[in-house]
């Protein structure tokens, strides 16, 4: 059985595909141990709480530096014994402590087709935006391991989405969760658990 640590900072709609994978039997020998958030309002919380899930906050505000909160935070996750790190939408850049402790166990959910739109200042409905400015005519998601740099660990699947000619950036970002996110980052985990990653 795979032991998954789910990090999200914000409402945790790929934490809620995974779990529903899980229960639904497409995500198999997983289990979510925990659900780690750097945000206490973060919705994903609630959604761990409902499912049965152990929710924790680790906030870089109750932390006098930024190497006390990374302590910290590599703390939380070793207190959950993790086979697998998902990063879903974790706002926190990980540090090098976390992949040094974890290599290749770590993976991330990116809103785009790295190697377009990815990297530093890339996140959020930033990455859509600048897709649209670009006049890309597909987008979509990938899902990669984590390393030290932003954005650039191996990537493990990716899923396009056509961009339509009147999206805005909310527009885009939905139909990405929906269509590309939700389906490869359980899809990824599957894969992971029964040894085909």
């Amino acid at each position: 059985m795979l032991r998954v640590l789910v990090c999200v900072s914000g409402g945790g709609t790929n934490l809620q595909a995974i779990i529903d994978g899980i229960q639904k039997g497409t995500i198999r020998n997983t289990e979510v141990v925990r659900v780690l958030s750097n945000n206490q309002n973060a919705y994903a919380l609630e959604r761990a709480k409902k499912a049965g899930i152990e929710a924790v906050c680790v906030s870089p505000k109750d932390y006098e530096s930024r190497e006390e909160f990374n302590k910290a935070l590599l703390e939380s996750v070793r207190a959950a014994k993790p086979d697998l790190i998902v990063l879903a939408g974790f706002l926190v850049a990980i540090p090098s402590i976390m992949t040094a402790a974890y290599p290749n166990k770590i993976i991330n959910i990116h809103p785009s087709l790295i190697p377009s739109f990815c990297g530093k200042g890339f996140y959020g409905l930033k990455v859509h935006e600048a897709a649209l400015a670009r006049g890309v005519k597909y987008t979509g998601a990938t899902v990669h391991y984590v390393d030290d740099g932003t954005d650039t660990g191996p990537i493990i699947l990716q899923k396009p989405v056509e961009v339509l000619p009147d999206d805005t950036p909310e527009v885009l970002q939905k139909r990405v969760m929906e269509q590309a996110e939700w389906t490869i980052l359980p899809k990824a985990i599957d894969m992971l658990a029964n040894g085909k990653g």
